[in-house]
């Protein structure tokens, strides 16, 4: 594994140290994204942008992988990486694959909301969808958009195009360098566009490809001594979902991120992840032993 490149390191195992805590972890399990503002330096962003007005403008860039300010200054930014690290483990895989949703100013109508081909129904998290700004993306540029916790609702694109305003959602409008990661399947669309173009570039350039997972998953991130995950809430904030059910997903997935899913044991009931007004120091029935108070 390596911590830097010299040559084009399409799906190279990487490595850093990871930057998420336990209750960070917790809330990307809940909402189903994690924004990153502003956290990519300038200068790499004008370089991007450079590059993406000059030398490719298509819809499928991949090459800019050849360019090591990209790969240092945007896949393995800091805090960028360091959140991959955190929710993917040790040699994580760079992307195969860059797109940009090069989207033209202004964009009369929002886009459908969907999810991406490919989603499958999971707890596991063996790969996370990651997007980037390179300039600025304003609210009326027309930023993407997420439904918290909506990685957990079962549907089909054709059931979801009727679908206009959503109570809960979320911008992604950020400053330039504005770096989001989101489960891969996370209700999302390009909202509506009003502006014109204030930048070089006569578009809304938002980069997109996908990090993976090399090893078993296990509890290795910022770990906290004095977290009681008895009286943490789970549930996601979207408001969508049966009684519960929201919270008893994201925990089945925290579970799984710790390697512990062999632990969980949803008998149904008052019991974990549920019943968060237990007293101090007391565990819920079928709280996960490797994450219940001693």
């Amino acid at each position: 594994m390596e911590t830097a490149t010299t040559c084009t390191p399409y799906g190279k195992e990487m490595d850093c140290k990871p930057t998420l805590t336990d209750r960070e972890v917790v809330d990307f399990c809940r909402n189903g994204y994690l924004m990153l503002p502003g956290v990519v330096p300038d200068d790499v962003n004008r370089q991007v942008i450079d590059y993406l007005d000059r030398v490719d403008s298509t819809y499928e860039p991949t090459p800019i992988m050849e360019e090591s300010f990209f790969v240092d200054g945007v896949l393995m930014n800091p805090q960028a990486a360091g959140a991959v690290r955190s929710l993917l483990g040790s040699g994580f895989t760079l992307p195969l694959i860059i797109s940009n949703h090069r989207g033209p100013l202004p964009f009369d109508q929002p886009q459908n909301w969907h999810r991406d081909g490919g989603t499958i129904y999971t707890d596991r998290l063996d790969y996370l969808q990651v997007f980037y700004y390179p300039e600025e993306c304003t609210e009326d540029m027309g930023p993407t958009v997420v439904l918290p916790g909506s990685h957990f609702m079962r549907n089909k694109a054709p059931m979801m195009a009727h679908l206009g305003s959503i109570r809960g959602t979320v911008s992604s409008a950020g400053p330039a360098g504005t770096i989001f990661l989101t489960v891969y399947g996370i209700w999302h669309r390009r909202s509506r566009a009003t502006s014109h173009p204030k930048g070089k570039s006569k578009y809304r350039n938002l980069l997109k490809y996908n990090y993976w997972r090399t090893v078993p998953p296990r509890r290795d991130w910022i770990t906290q001594e004095d977290i009681d995950f008895n009286t943490i809430k789970f549930d996601p904030p979207a408001g969508v979902f049966e009684q519960f059910q929201g919270a008893i997903a994201a925990a089945r997935m925290f579970t799984w991120l710790c390697g512990a899913e062999d632990e969980y044991r949803k008998r149904g009931g008052q019991c974990w992840p549920i019943a968060t007004t237990v007293r101090d120091g007391v565990n819920q029935e079928g709280t996960p032993g490797s994450l219940a108070n001693r």
